[in-house]
């Protein structure tokens, strides 16, 4: 686990990007987050247990798979797809709880809260709760919970209880500001389960650790499967968990291509995407936390975003992807709605994957860059979560008729 991109900086800045800008009643719990994380990122003992837990429960490692269909399709570079999607709750998710939750038991924390886009960070807290005995809270904006209703009743039977922010933009925005609310009210005995590589330090680089065992197995299997380096690695970017997770294996091999690939929406001239790099459109600024490239206008007010997937409809992204993005070792592309849903109808029907419309994102700009490359090339694309979640927005996306008369069916049962 190399330290390369690794905050040296004493006020934890990547570059001009990160800091920690938390309210004064915050600042011990901080202290002590921070002392924590340093003690355990020299601690043998603490990331042995991490990797029991996530073999043993988690069912890591994840395979590499070789999409033969795909690469054949295409004719260029050799597909091979990172599947996060097989992890215990169907996301990457598991990987950041199961450490944070071992750092919050380290702490004699009592209780535990976390913010939820998509729902899978939710679902994947409240099971990290349940089996470590913590009491768990979930914020979600509102609109979230009605797009991601399987995720809510999951984290409702869990045992979590489930607060719908109808606040803002009702999205992952409002559920991050409504989760520190709680935190600011309730310091002792809480800790905030943040979900992504974003926020205050020691959070974007607390997350990336934990996250970065996607590339570590990543870069092995690649190895071992084809006997040299992928040319290019994909990963959607909302927050940034994923990204960082599979990137941190290669930043050090400048012939290995970084990419990311965020929400391009309903195109970025709409005015409704979730592209706070590729399109060009943001600001650097100061919110949640943290300073990176936000989506704002000039006075600085927030703008809203939209997604087709729920987990990359935010307006910020990691300080440390800022960062590698400023320097060229990260490049951003953009992938809209309408090209999502086609894609992942593709992936369905070659490959027989169900992925989440977030992960699709990044399956996007693979399948136009694959045909670049030779036969000899490979390339790897992160398949962050699996698409059950998203069964509500993909049937309407489709439109599946005989799906629409399923769920009028049982809404008259229901009302009968």
């Amino acid at each position: 686990m190399h330290d390369l991109f690794w905050s040296k900086d004493p006020e934890a800045y990547f570059g001009k990007f990160g800091g920690c800008f938390i309210p004064e009643i915050l600042r011990t719990v901080f202290d002590e987050l921070i002392a924590q994380f340093r003690e355990i990122a020299q601690d043998p003992s603490f990331w042995n247990d991490y990797r029991q837990i996530l073999q043993n429960y988690s069912g890591r490692p994840t395979p590499l798979t070789f999409a033969e269909n795909l690469s054949n399709l295409w004719g260029g570079a050799q597909i091979y797809i990172k599947r996060e999607d097989l992890n215990h709750t169907g996301a990457h998710k598991i990987n950041n709880v199961i450490g944070q939750g071992l750092l919050a038991k380290r702490m004699n924390k009592k209780r535990v809260i976390a913010e939820t886009g998509a729902g899978q960070h939710g679902v994947a807290t409240a099971i990290m709760a349940a089996k470590m005995g913590f009491e768990c809270t979930i914020y979600m904006g509102a609109k979230d919970v009605a797009r991601q209703r399987p995720n809510v009743l999951w984290m409702e039977n869990l045992g979590a209880q489930v607060v719908a922010v109808k606040t803002g933009s009702q999205t992952l925005k409002d559920a991050i500001n409504e989760a520190f609310r709680d935190w600011v009210s309730n310091p002792d005995g809480t800790h905030y389960v943040f979900g992504t590589a974003c926020g205050p330090y020691p959070f974007p680089e607390l997350v990336s650790r934990f996250q970065s065992i996607i590339g570590e197995e990543a870069r092995e299997q690649i190895l071992s499967q084809t006997g040299q380096l992928p040319k290019k690695v994909y990963a959607c970017v909302g927050g940034g968990s994923n990204a960082m997770g599979l990137f941190s294996a290669f930043l050090l091999d400048q012939e290995v291509g970084l990419i990311g690939v965020e929400a391009g929406g309903l195109g970025l001239h709409s005015g409704a995407h979730a592209a706070r790099i590729a399109s060009g459109q943001s600001r650097v600024g100061v919110a949640q936390g943290y300073k990176s490239y936000f989506l704002q206008d000039e006075y600085g007010q927030m703008q809203d975003t939209h997604s087709i997937s729920a987990g990359l409809d935010y307006v910020g992204v990691s300080p440390i992807l800022a960062d590698l993005a400023d320097k060229g070792r990260v490049i951003f592309e953009a992938a809209t709605d309408e090209e999502v849903v086609n894609t992942f109808r593709l992936i369905l029907q070659k490959e027989g994957i169900i992925p989440a419309l977030e992960s699709t994102h990044a399956f996007v700009q693979a399948f136009k860059d694959a045909p670049k490359f030779s036969r000899h090339d490979s390339i790897i694309i992160n398949l962050s979560g699996r698409g059950d979640k998203d069964i509500f927005t993909i049937s309407e996306a489709l439109g599946d008729i005989h799906w629409k008369e399923f769920i009028r069916e049982k809404g008259r049962q229901y009302e009968a």
